[in-house]
């Protein structure tokens, strides 16, 4: 750790509004940034037809992409732990805009690939360095509920990817990837205007001395990343992402699932895809009960420093019957075949409430999602609460990085497996069966949450030993 002296006590200009719009700005980057993940899975088709290749190769370029972007994450959000965050920030957007760019113009795969992975190195700092920012924004009394709404906005553009790519894509698939281009640049030009956020203005230890103008001027070292490790609860919440992403990775095959299962009762291709996109992104609507697990999980905290840890461990593993339910239940699709999107799309709609076996797997998703996703907030929660706040970029993006590896081998091998299992289970059955054997990843998470919830005490109490501390000297 090192500290910084001798600088005056900056004017942080903005009110209340001038906040509001500067969380909104972040809130939305998060979201975007994961617009951009899920724009690719719902065109594997239309992109590997038109270049000529294997769908396969197209589930290899989301897989080295989340690698890649887990990798950056960790240079982006160390130099942000010891720097100024907003400039990084506007440049990783424009970094992942060009690439999104680039990957509308591509002509080949290699072309498609590369601009995919400069695409990737930009949004490693949105994720890591926006966390950063925002958990400066949030006591830690409402860090579950505000880190819901950052996780949520993450889900959202996940789905917001996969309805675009579906429904603006099923035509040309070029379209949603210039549309996404345009409002990258559009949110950089949004960060001009943001908040100057202080570094550890929401800590309630630090509040005294720097509402009397003092400045947190410490900033993290070299030598300060054994002890980050050390720290057992880091460990956990680290090492949980590998077997969680593994699972959550392969979810980005059911708009594929889907649409094999509308191919599968005669459906032409460009209908399939609809079909499978907007199916994928009704099943996936579970994941706006995030609020419930991180307001549980605040509530919990308040009453046992353990609290948001079993939370996130309960979730998890009381998900993983109703998964196994959702890719098994038949579901009888009832659409015009040919008919333009806005068709599709209300037939769809209109399948909930009509046939019991929809209706059935979109309440057996909600019921999956809504407990898996008591993950997410906790998760950030606990990040910011074990961490002082110039050691939580760096370990959030530690935390990335072995989310990408997960989720790069989850999203890659499923793939494999699904070919490997098509010689025993024809399509969409093989689909099934990959997704389902995938979910039991989720096993492992929830013990490691477990013990993040024995080890979490002791870790807490060190970090608000330390911030008093640093307090007095301030």
């Amino acid at each position: 750790m090192t500290r910084t002296r001798g600088r005056p006590a900056r004017v942080w200009g903005g009110g209340a509004g001038h906040r509001f719009y500067s969380v909104v700005v972040f809130v939305l980057l998060a979201s975007l940034d994961n617009v951009a993940i899920g724009l690719v899975p719902p065109l594997y088709g239309a992109i590997a037809e038109s270049f000529a290749v294997p769908q396969r190769l197209l589930g290899l370029v989301t897989a080295v992409s989340f690698l890649v972007s887990a990798v950056a994450a960790v240079g982006w959000a160390y130099i942000g732990d010891r720097t100024n965050r907003k400039p990084l920030l506007m440049i990783g957007t424009l970094i992942w805009a060009a690439g999104t760019g680039g990957s509308a113009l591509a002509g080949n795969y290699p072309t498609f690939l590369v601009a995919q992975l400069l695409a990737a190195i930009g949004l490693g700092a949105v994720g890591s360095v926006g966390f950063s920012v925002v958990t400066d924004l949030i006591s830690p009394r409402r860090r579950g509920l505000v880190m819901s709404f950052w996780g949520l906005s993450q889900g959202a553009g996940t789905l917001a990817g996969t309805l675009v790519g579906g429904l603006l894509g099923a035509v040309d698939w070029r379209r949603p990837f210039l549309l996404l281009t345009v409002v990258g640049l559009a949110a950089t030009a949004a960060y001009l205007f943001t908040y100057d956020i202080r570094r550890g203005q929401s800590e309630p230890e630090l509040a005294d001395a720097m509402a009397a103008g003092a400045e947190y001027d410490y900033r993290i070292s070299r030598a300060d990343l054994p002890a980050v490790l050390r720290r057992r609860t880091n460990r956990w919440l680290i090492l949980q992402g590998l077997t969680a992403q593994a699972a959550f990775g392969s979810l980005v095959w059911l708009p594929v699932l889907f649409a094999e299962r509308a191919r599968d009762q005669g459906y032409s291709s460009a209908t399939a895809i609809v079909v499978g996109s907007v199916f994928a992104t009704l099943f996936q609507l579970g994941g706006v009960l995030s609020i419930v697990g991180g307001l549980v999980g605040d509530a919990l905290q308040r009453r046992t420093p353990s609290g948001r840890a079993l939370v996130a461990a309960v979730g998890i593993l009381a998900a993983v019957p109703f998964y196994l339910v959702l890719f098994f239940v038949p579901i009888r699709i009832d659409v015009p075949d040919g008919a333009g999107t806005g068709a599709v799309v209300r037939a769809v709609l209109g399948s909930v409430v009509s046939e019991p076996t929809v209706g059935l797997s979109l309440l057996t998703a909600l019921l999956a999602l809504a407990l898996t996703s008591a993950n997410s907030p906790n998760w950030f929660a606990l990040i910011a609460d074990a961490n002082p706040p110039e050691h939580r970029g760096t370990v959030y993006s530690l935390g990335n990085l072995v989310n990408g590896v997960g989720r790069a081998a989850g999203n890659g091998l499923v793939g494999v497996a699904f070919h490997a299992l098509r010689a025993a289970f024809p399509p969409p059955l093989n689909y099934a069966v990959g997704l389902a054997a995938f979910q039991l990843f989720f096993i492992p998470t929830g013990i490691m949450y477990w013990l993040a919830a024995r080890s979490s005490p002791k870790d807490l109490a060190e970090v608000r030993h330390l911030l008093h501390t640093r307090a007095e000297k301030l």
